[in-house]
């Protein structure tokens, strides 16, 4: 039997898996297969047209009666999600989309596919990606229209690059796990580009697993040498202590030449006109204690910093064209950069979905926008003057601004490509543990070029005065991470500690695998929420993926639909973790386009939380798990042994959230299962965890082929205390405080680092419990043995 390709277009249909996903597939509309070995699952979509052009929209085929998630660009800067079911549910600029059918293929085929998508005795459930690409000068975006049919948007950016095909517009790829069709697909696209890199191959900068303050919504640009000691003091002072510090807009030279705006348009919004006038740090950071003499600058703040708050790094912040309005063209000492006035010019798409008030501004104020051939030289006098202050990175924000100014330089894609690899040069050349964060730059023309940078802001600002915005933030970053994930760590951005949605926001970076970093004003702290993100040594706890929605998740709209709660997963060395929250509410919106609150009093939800949630538990869990874990629920502090399959009850009201620690049971002996649970005061208590390992005794034997059968407490509870130890636990434990463990039966004893410590014992749940000091070493493991 020869099997054909999981991907093909036939009589006008675009089929996969034996499944119509597509109808009425223009003749124009070209598809060629990838490469593999066996029955390819993946392959391009591309399109001819009769004349040449800058722009064009490609119709593919009409879509109708399937569920979708798709990721677009709501405005110039940032991604968010949108669900539907048809082609006209599909937004303007769609990046990213994720279709889910079932398998029509022969039954041989089906009975691996359903094996593997846990869906036994059915069609397996398979899920078909929609990557639209870059293709030579050209950018590819999906939309939708009236008709429900799927379009390409095919754009250069700059009228003089004109084409009249695109053979590799958008790659597909289908299985029947979603997560790992996304990654396959990333890792296909990256092997036919060769102009990016997918996460795994790229260096995570160390900041990340350490605790951070920045300076944005405590001092906006009002930023002060002064103000970063005192936030940085206020902090440590309440045992929450920053180990880097991002120094956000507001310390750099800039001049403005607006000068009159009351015959223009555009006037709110004319300070993003503002230009760099110098690399160096301006007077707020020369000045010291309000006294005339200039003191050494940024260098004294950098220093104090890390010598007086114990501060590991610190970052900047520049705009990606120097600052908001660019450059200043012939600024004294920076003419070298050949910095000139360009206006930008947005998107169709963009301009469709949100205008922006820096857009505006621009459009009438002008852009300098330094030289492409310059830009190397820019970045790195930049970059190594931070250097020499003892700076390590930097945040690097308003991104997305040069696809708008692509006009006589190539288009879009060619000046993004070009600026995105003289940053990523001189950021190799400066900072040597990859210091650099991505902001305001959700577009594939930044994603399919970036070889290096291995940190993305993955949603739009933390709003701390708009009561819209913090449910949206959470779900958005959980779908977009999705995508983003693929090719770098997302960062879901700093949050306020004392805030009505602070725990929700904490919660959510606990398991979002991201840095834990805030931006309180000093003296406006909750230090007890603190706690549950950050050990006494200024580190965290961070989860290894980036956190994504439950596979029950992909589809529902957490945001809008008023029946699903969000479900976010991740995993530990050891454990796997669920946060549950309630989203609903507040969205963006298509016709007032911006995000707001669409139900006042949205309802108190219930749903469910299994194992199974955590993809991959299975391979976590390791060889001869038999579906079995316990599972700890951090707000209520229950402690439930699952059976396989089974599933947890969960009923949360709008801004509240529950984290469930996923924990496969270790079966030692008929009557003795195990399992680590973590940390319980730390919102990501599993992450405390890492390693486990059972060393059986000289007097029994192997653990393997057995059965741990009804292992009640009854039967474990007739073993004597004086009895012979059956097997060693050993656990490598980072952190301090109540430390929880799961056993069947009580321990004989607990030995921290080769001492005997006390511990308690819930025959009821199977909860050991233990406390940890304090160590006094920075990411010390402690050595943990309980004897069963």
């Amino acid at each position: 039997m020869t099997l054909g390709p999981k991907i093909s277009i036939s009589e006008g249909n675009l089929v996969v898996h034996g499944k119509t996903i597509l109808t009425g597939v223009p003749d124009n509309i070209v598809l060629t297969h990838g490469t593999g070995v066996g029955p390819v699952a993946g392959a391009f979509i591309g399109a001819t047209a009769s004349d040449r052009k800058s722009l064009h929209v490609f119709p593919m085929g009409t879509l109708q009666g399937l569920r979708f998630m798709c990721l677009f660009r709501f405005k110039l800067w940032w991604m968010t999600q949108r669900m539907g079911t048809a082609g006209r549910d599909v937004p303007l600029e769609t990046q990213f989309m994720l279709v889910e059918s079932k398998d029509g293929t022969a039954e041989v085929e089906l009975g691996a596919a359903a094996s593997d998508s846990g869906e036994e005795g059915s069609a397996a459930t398979i899920y078909t990606v929609f990557l639209p690409l870059l293709e030579g000068q050209f950018r590819a975006a999906l939309q939708g229209n009236e008709h429900d049919q799927l379009e390409i948007c095919l754009e250069s950016g700059d009228l003089a690059v004109e084409t009249n095909q695109a053979l590799y517009m958008v790659y597909m790829h289908s299985g029947t796990n979603p997560f790992e069709v996304i990654t396959e697909a990333v890792k296909a696209v990256e092997k036919h580009m060769g102009t990016f890199h997918h996460r795994g191959k790229k260096k995570i900068p160390s900041f990340l697993d350490w605790f951070g303050w920045c300076t944005w919504d405590a001092f906006y640009t009002e930023v002060t040498a002064e103000g970063v000691h005192e936030g940085l003091k206020s902090l440590s002072e309440g045992g929450a202590h920053p180990r880097f510090l991002i120094i956000d807009d507001g310390w750099q030279q800039i001049g403005s030449e607006v000068q009159d705006t009351s015959n223009v348009v555009v006037q709110e919004g004319a300070q993003f006109a503002s230009r760099l006038t110098g690399i160096k740090e301006n007077a707020k950071f020369q000045k010291k204690n309000g006294e005339e003499d200039q003191s050494p600058g940024l260098k004294v703040v950098v220093n104090e910093a890390k010598q007086h708050n114990n501060v590991k790094y610190v970052y900047v912040w520049h705009a990606m064209a120097g600052y908001w309005g660019g450059v200043k063209p012939a600024g004294e000492g920076m003419e070298h950069y050949e910095s000139t006035l360009a206006y930008p010019v947005t998107s169709p798409g963009v301009t469709g979905n949100q205008p922006d008030i820096v857009m505006d501004s621009l459009a009438v104020h002008g852009l300098g926008l330094v030289h492409p051939k310059k830009v190397y030289s820019f970045y790195n006098e930049l970059h190594a003057y931070l250097a020499s202050c003892g700076v390590d990175g930097v945040k690097v924000d308003v991104q997305n601004i040069i696809e708008t100014l692509g006009a006589g330089h190539g288009g879009r894609v060619s000046l993004t490509r070009a600026y995105h690899q003289a940053l990523e040069a001189s950021v190799t050349c400066n900072f040597p543990d990859n210091g650099c964060i991505s902001c305001m730059c959700h577009n594939t023309d930044m994603l399919y070029s970036a070889k290096q940078t291995a940190v993305v802001r993955a949603s739009d600002d933390f709003f701390p005065r708009d009561p819209a915005s913090h449910t949206i933030h959470i779900s958005s970053v959980a779908y977009n991470s999705l995508f983003l994930g693929e090719f770098m760590q997302p960062d879901w951005d700093m949050f306020h500690s004392l805030h009505p949605a602070a725990e929700y926001h904490g919660a959510a970076r606990a398991v979002g695998g991201c840095a834990i970093y805030v931006s309180d004003k000093p003296g406006h702290h909750n230090f007890e929420l603190l706690r549950k993100l950050v050990l006494p040594d200024g580190s965290v706890l961070r989860a290894l993926l980036p956190g994504r929605p439950t596979r029950d998740s992909l589809f529902n709209d957490p945001a809008r639909d008023g029946t699903s709660l969000l479900k976010i997963w991740n995993v530990n060395k050891c454990t796997g973790v669920v946060g549950v929250f309630n989203c609903q509410g507040a969205g963006w919106c298509k016709i007032a386009k911006k995000t707001r609150v669409h139900d006042a009093a949205p309802g108190t939800l219930t749903g469910t939380v299994s194992a199974r949630d955590v993809d991959g538990i299975a391979q976590l869990a390791g060889e001869g798990w038999d579906g079995q874990a316990v599972v700890y629920a951090y707000k209520s502090g229950e402690l439930v042994r699952l059976p396989k399959a089974a599933t947890l009850p969960v009923t949360l009201k709008v801004l509240e959230y529950e984290l469930f620690h996923i924990c496969p049971i270790k079966v030692i002996s008929p009557g003795i299962s195990v399992a680590p649970i973590g940390l319980l005061d730390m919102f990501n208590s599993g992450g405390a965890v890492e390693q486990f390992d059972i060393r059986m005794s000289s007097s029994t034997g192997s653990t393997e082929d057995r059965d741990d059968g009804d292992s009640s407490f009854d039967a474990a509870e007739q073993f004597s205390e004086n009895r012979a130890a059956t097997a060693a636990v050993v656990l490598r434990v980072r952190g301090c405080g109540r430390f929880g463990f799961y056993s069947t039966q009580r321990p004989i004893k607990c030995t921290l680092d080769s001492s005997d410590v006390e511990f308690s014992y819930d025959s009821a749940t199977g909860l050991v419990l233990l406390d940890i000091p304090v160590p006094e070493k920075e990411m010390y493991r402690w050595a943990l043995e309980i004897q069963v």
